[in-house]
């Protein structure tokens, strides 16, 4: 007892990084090692930037896994430990582990870079700039010395036993090893039926929606795997969420696939981070997927993130254009005539959209043409397309007024014309009002 006073003591002078390591060597390490100093430790790794593509050059170890963490400080010491005992026998001295850690709270990062000191084949990343666990992978590839590369997660749920398969598939000849959860000696050890009926339902659906894609595994939303890099070497991924399978088999050119059954484990420490957001973005992945492109090259002709702001804008230019609508051609107001309770509306409307519209939905824009008279000159060209667009909006009205609906559903009609119209509008206005004119020195 007097000899684990003493040692708290001891640890309390001491800074708290070499606290940590002294707490893993002593307590979690598969066996006691003297204390190493601070400078022996390896330096973090710097995360990449630019395009998420992998280089197609010359490699200096046949095997690179790469570990996503994200408050994972409880377990990364287990995983690595259990690894680094399973590849020093399969692959002595020719591979290596990098972990990716996204800033973690609980000082992922920090842990893991203490146990370099014990693993010099661990190698450490930590990212202030970037999130998310499928961008994380990539950075990890990107900085990766192997010719395979791999990917599990760091919660433990991934045994480590089935990488012995996984690698003998690759060399053997397979572009792409699977650990797969609906294969022969595959499964889950305790899901909900809710959690097994969504993981099947987004199944059949990337089976209807991207069935060259999903249709190539049993399991296309695993998150173990490894790939040879010639198969992914070059091409930009893109990945959506947290899978990042789909976009290997999408974009790479990824020839024989191999799988291997594994059973999919519970969480022992930490939480868990499967969410409802995961399968959206999975879902939305495979239609990005099945675009080619297209959606792509959408975004950038139609810049969509500036249309809703636009639309947000525009919604409150309804809500003015429907109050001064009513004030003007209500019976129980001043009883006006419709067209021309339109016509004022619109224009106050109008006024109402510029004024947010150039102080939000074009503000890059408009600092680069600043003073009252180009602000001027913005207002009027808005105007003049706003007021064809209100022309259009008149006669679409009268239609759905007087033929489509009838006369009581004034309002519904004015919704219909101003929806017709939006589009119109932006499209115009960021071509003519808010346009650059390069000036030319």
């Amino acid at each position: 007892m007097r000899a684990k006073r003493l040692y708290r003591s001891y640890l309390q002078f001491l800074p708290t990084t070499y606290k940590i390591s002294l707490l893993w060597q002593h307590c979690l390490l598969p066996h006691p090692i003297r204390p190493i100093s601070m400078t022996y430790l390896s330096e973090l790794v710097k995360p990449p930037q630019g395009p998420l593509r992998i280089a197609s050059t010359s490699t200096e170890l046949p095997f690179s896994l790469v570990i996503p963490t994200y408050n994972e400080s409880k377990n990364v010491g287990k995983l690595v430990s259990h690894l680094s005992a399973l590849l020093d026998n399969l692959l002595p001295d020719q591979y290596e582990l990098i972990v990716v850690d996204d800033n973690s709270p609980d000082q992922t990062w920090e842990v893991a870079q203490q146990l370099t000191s014990h693993y010099p084949q661990l190698r450490v990343m930590r990212r202030q700039q970037e999130r998310g666990l499928s961008s994380a992978v990539i950075r990890g590839w990107q900085v990766a010395r192997g010719e395979i590369l791999g990917v599990i997660d760091a919660d433990l749920q991934h045994p480590p036993e089935t990488l012995k398969q996984m690698v003998q598939h690759i060399q053997t000849g397979a572009d792409l090893a699977v650990a797969s959860r609906h294969v022969e000696g595959g499964g889950v050890s305790d899901w909900s039926p809710l959690r097994r009926f969504l993981s099947r339902g987004a199944q059949m659906l990337g089976l209807l929606i991207l069935p060259s894609v999903v249709g190539r595994v049993s399991d296309p939303m695993s998150g173990y795997f490894m790939v040879r890099r010639r198969a992914i070497a070059g091409h930009t991924l893109n990945p959506l969420g947290y899978k990042i399978l789909l976009e290997v088999i999408g974009r790479g050119q990824v020839g024989d696939i191999a799988e291997v059954g594994y059973v999919f484990q519970e969480r022992k420490a930490g939480e868990s981070k499967v969410t409802w957001k995961q399968y959206v973005e999975y879902l939305g992945h495979l239609v990005r997927l099945r675009s080619q492109g297209r959606i792509a090259r959408f975004r950038q002709t139609f810049p969509i993130g500036r249309f809703l702001r636009f639309g947000v804008v525009g919604l409150s230019g309804v809500f003015v254009d429907m109050v001064v609508l009513y004030l003007l051609s209500d019976p129980s107001t001043l009883a006006w005539g419709l067209t021309r309770s339109k016509i004022v509306a619109g224009e106050v409307a109008i006024l109402n959209n510029f004024l947010w519209n150039d102080a939000w939905t074009f503000a890059d824009i408009a600092k680069s043409q600043q003073g009252t008279g180009a602000r001027l000159k913005r207002f009027l060209k808005f105007n003049i397309v706003c007021l064809s667009g209100l022309v259009l909006n008149v006669l679409l009205l009268n239609l759905i007024f007087n033929v489509v609906f009838g006369q009581q559903y004034r309002y519904l009609a004015n919704l219909i014309a101003i929806a017709v119209v939006t589009a119109w509008n932006f499209w115009m206005n960021l071509k003519l009002s808010w346009r650059v004119t390069q000036v030319k020195k």
